[in-house]
């Protein structure tokens, strides 16, 4: 039976029949297609010489009928910056009704009452749902690193005759029905520059490479579609490859979707995923005046209503971040990420930023609170970070690294390298390190301290964190080229060949590249000793980073890669730095 058939049978279930023209008209057929499939019905038994529904027809509507949803609300909805810090995406308001009300509300007047909402971020704001709608809450506790598809795979069992539906939705109509016969994914009719997926003549879903149907994400699946969904949930979800993946991908088979188009008009539904779709569709909305808002607010002198364009930045790898344009200026504001509080001293942060005042070395600072990190920024134009890859660009860096490490700026506190590795050791709240040779590893590293504390240094404000991201290019009122140093949170009181270290760490170079760094900043040429200590650094301070990411991973945020170089920068430099004191003692 093909949709046509199946779209007539959906329609007489409601309405009686009048003529084959309304029908067409009803199920947007042509009218030679809806005789055709007429025809086809009454010879299969589904419809009497009436034009009514058999038992038969009774029976396959009965068999495929909605018996549950499954409500997708577990992610951060990190574009709903800064609303999502204070309020899952599901509990924002639209007149007064948050989205995930309003679908259940929608779902209750179908008859649905079997409902599961998978939970992650935030998840006991949702916890009110259980008295007050029935619902049964599934908690995602890997949320912050898997995408929906992990959260689909915990309620796959449940996948039978159900919606699947995301829980940043707003339907001015009912998308919900009584009766449903085949599988269908719901989308915008009118085209969107950004979708990869179209519906053809067919009514199938497809894969393009130019424009395509804005998909909204409400589903249905019924049939030997739920079973084939089913298998591949579970199997995508055990492949690494697929914990970013949305759960749609498990719909495609090549190119094409195993469920058939559902097309509605954007004016009828809403996915609400940015802060300026919420003040499009509800410019009153309670969640509008969100702290960071109000800050913003107050600190710029501006009202709520003029500030603008908010546009969420790339995750950092400590902080959030978001752009936003207020008066025809552009701005930064910082928010800190998780258990950052525990990581950084906001209050010498801010000294570090006062010591600075004026010097032209940092971006422009127009707020920022020692108390909990919050900063707002000058947005700079045209910029670009260093390109570690790039050896002009890398002199670059480390003149103007060292020439700030030449205006000998002091400040009270100190960033002791061995003092923030137990610190962040302590952080894993006694979980073993995941490296089996964690503690031989320490203990070399704490083997290094003496070599390093034997060695004469000049202590200065070190950036502690400067990484080729944190080197800013720019262009000056003058229009001439400069480098600014971005990102102070690590700031403190050490030996600034320390920063030397942490470029090579974080840019991930190998020996020979490291050299040339080192190269770089002593354009006189660095002596035996220094450039043995700058190796010292390399190895201390990977295991530091390692030790961060490994708390980091206690809270649901993986650096891949990254992390377990870090591990071996530990490891390897301690045995370069072996081998050269061992050179050095043949001699």
């Amino acid at each position: 039976m093909n949709k046509i058939e199946k779209d007539i049978l959906l329609f007489l279930k409601k309405h009686p029949f009048y003529n084959q023209r309304l029908l067409a008209e009803a199920i947007d057929c042509s009218l030679g297609k809806t005789n055709q499939a007429l025809h086809i019905l009454q010879e299969q038994g589904y419809l009497d010489m009436e034009i009514c529904l058999t038992e038969k027809a009774t029976q396959m509507l009965e068999a495929h009928r909605p018996q549950n949803a499954i409500i997708l609300a577990a992610g951060y909805g990190m574009r709903m910056i800064p609303i999502n810090m204070e309020t899952p995406k599901g509990l924002l308001q639209i007149n007064g009704e948050p989205l995930i009300e309003r679908i259940i509300k929608q779902l209750h007047e179908v008859g649905i009452r079997n409902i599961t909402v998978v939970v992650g971020f935030l998840k006991e704001s949702y916890e009110y749902l259980i008295d007050e709608f029935g619902v049964e809450l599934l908690v995602n506790m890997e949320y912050s690193r898997k995408n929906n598809l992990h959260s689909l795979r915990l309620a796959e069992d449940r996948i039978k005759n159900t919606y699947i539906i995301p829980c940043d939705i707003w339907c001015g109509e009912n998308p919900f029905h009584c009766n449903e016969l085949y599988s269908w994914y719901l989308v915008d009719e009118e085209i969107d520059e950004e979708s990869d997926v179209r519906v053809n003549r067919k009514k199938e879903l497809v894969k393009t490479d130019s424009k395509g149907n804005r998909m909204i994400g409400i589903s249905y699946i019924t049939g030997s579609e739920a079973e084939l969904l089913k298998k591949r949930i579970i199997e995508m979800d055990k492949d690494s490859d697929f914990q970013h993946c949305f759960w749609e991908e498990a719909l495609f088979t090549r190119d094409k979707m195993i469920v058939l188009a559902h097309t509605v008009s954007a004016s009828s539904v809403y996915e609400i995923n940015t802060y300026e779709e919420l003040r499009e569709l509800d410019h009153s909305s309670q969640q509008l005046s969100a702290r960071p808002i109000q800050l913003i607010a107050e600190a710029l002198q501006v009202s709520e209503e003029e500030i603008e364009d908010i546009t969420i930045l790339k995750k950092g790898m400590t902080n959030r971040s978001f752009l936003f344009t207020s008066r025809e200026k552009q701005y930064i504001m910082r928010i800190p990420g998780e258990g950052t509080e525990h990581l950084i001293n906001r209050q010498q942060e801010y000294e570090v930023y006062q010591a600075m005042r004026g010097l032209n070395v940092s971006d422009e600072i127009f707020y920022i609170n020692p108390e909990n990190g919050y900063k707002i920024t000058a947005y700079m134009k045209n910029a670009r970070v260093c390109d570690a890859e790039n050896r002009e660009d890398v002199q670059k860096c480390m003149k103007r690294l060292r020439s700030f490490h030449e205006l000998g700026l002091q400040i009270e506190h100190r960033f002791d390298l061995y003092k923030q590795i137990e610190l962040y050791e302590s952080l894993w709240g006694g979980s073993p390190s995941c490296y089996r040779d964690y503690q031989e590893t320490k203990r070399k590293m704490y083997e290094l301290k003496a070599y390093i504390d034997s060695q004469p240094k000049a202590y200065v404000l070190t950036h502690i964190d400067a990484v080729p991201d944190n080197f800013l290019f720019v262009e000056n009122q003058q229009g001439e080229q400069e480098i600014r140093l971005i990102d102070w949170e690590y700031a403190g009181m050490q030996d600034p060949h320390v920063d030397i270290a942490m470029f090579a760490i974080y840019a991930m170079y190998d020996r020979k590249r490291t050299e040339a760094l080192i190269d770089a900043y002593f354009t006189e040429g660095c002596g035996f000793s220094i450039r043995l200590k700058i190796y010292c650094y390399i190895a201390v301070c990977g295991l530091l980073w390692s030790n961060w990411c490994e708390y980091k991973r206690l809270l649901g945020v993986e650096f891949g890669e990254y992390a377990l170089k870090q591990y071996r920068y530990a490891k390897d430099y301690y045995q370069l730095v072996q081998e050269k004191l061992l050179e050095k003692e043949n001699k």
